[in-house]
């Protein structure tokens, strides 16, 4: 933290209103005082209407956990969020026929989350499979051909796709074999997104990292 900037937390919080910044601040700071299942609504609206919030929404939420365990020894919030990714979960492809965004916004949301939620230090083993489910159905033809669903495919990998591998290395390989077959079988596919198709096909085949040429090559193509 720079001296003079907000914390993270706080910044997250401009873009609610009085009240509930002002909820979610007792939440961080006094757990017992609020009610934490409220709370985990609230961030879950939140995060489905925001992608940029939805896109740090996990720093808050892993805060929150943190502060409510030390306070209580209790996982109220925990229990309340996970529940409520749940609902939004069965209810994905209704979500996703009302609104696009609110589903790009729910995959990153619950992407964020299985990247900050520990368990034991290791990722949260109720969210592996829900999380493989979303980026499968990004990875289907519909999907691959609108550019949010495939920028959303590509990035949520670049942060999650190495832990998943870890998790169900067979589902990531499954995973891919729908990503060659959309960049190989292009059927209304963009430029641009069979370019972050190759690049996020590549990113794996080099461990999840980039190699400095795969950096200059596609970072310059998108920039053009």
């Amino acid at each position: 933290m720079v001296m003079g900037e907000p914390r993270r937390e706080e910044y997250k919080m401009q873009s609610f209103d009085a009240a509930t910044q002002q909820l979610l601040k007792t939440a961080l700071k006094d757990p017992g005082a609020v009610d934490l299942e409220k709370v985990a609504n609230v961030i879950v609206d939140h995060s489905l209407q925001d992608c940029v919030f939805s896109k740090e929404a996990g720093r808050m939420c892993y805060a929150i956990i943190q502060a409510e365990s030390k306070q209580a020894g209790q996982s109220v919030f925990r229990r309340g969020l996970l529940n409520r990714l749940q609902q939004e979960y069965q209810a994905r492809e209704q979500l996703r026929a009302r609104s696009l965004q609110g589903w790009v916004c729910y995959v990153t949301f619950i992407c964020n989350i299985f990247d900050y939620l520990r368990v034991n230090n290791m990722p949260m083993m109720a969210l592996v499979n829900p999380v493989y489910d979303c980026l499968f159905r990004l990875a289907q033809p519909d999907s691959l051909s609108k550019e949010e669903e495939v920028d959303c495919l590509v990035l949520q990998l670049h942060r999650v796709g190495e832990q998943l591998e870890k998790m169900n290395g067979q589902r990531m390989d499954e995973l891919f074999v729908l990503i060659r077959d959309g960049f190989l079988l292009p059927t209304g596919l963009s430029s641009l997104a069979q370019l972050l198709l190759l690049e996020i096909i590549e990113f794996r085949a080099a461990g999840w990292k980039t190699t400095p040429a795969a950096h200059k090559y596609y970072y310059s193509e998108v920039s053009d």
